[in-house]
């Protein structure tokens, strides 16, 4: 079973992601709700995929992000953004981010894209 790794700071957001990605046959491996608790739980886990919001305390998830990548280039983030967030997605595609949903997110992508990434490698970029 493929496991996750939901980082957002909002506790509704991160039980919704759990519903979709328990619904799609991963397990939860853990929770986070700011960027540097998730660099840790990152380091610890080793997720096979990262959910990450981009706006959170303590530490943003660009910064969060790029610390993840440093540290294991090949780790698997989805960013979990607002509509108006545009740069700040581009911003994690080019620090390697490997797809973004956007808030409020329509829960059959959500399935689909963990159910490619599940099947797949590496997960699809359509989004």
């Amino acid at each position: 079973m493929k496991r996750l790794l939901i980082v957002d700071d909002a506790l509704f957001m991160r039980r919704l992601i759990a519903g979709v990605a328990m619904e799609a046959g991963w397990e939860v491996a853990g929770e986070a709700a700011d960027g540097a608790r998730a660099v840790a739980m990152h380091a610890e886990l080793r997720p096979d995929l990262t959910t990450m919001d981009l706006v959170m305390p303590v530490m943003g998830g660009l910064e969060a992000l790029a610390r993840i990548r440093e540290a294991d280039p090949d780790a698997r983030v989805v960013v979990i953004t607002a509509v108006d967030q545009k740069q700040s997605v581009l911003d994690a595609i080019r620090l390697g981010a490997v797809d973004f949903i956007v808030k409020p997110f329509d829960r059959d992508r959500v399935v689909s894209l963990l159910r490619k990434a599940a099947e797949r490698e590496e997960p699809p970029t359509d989004g």
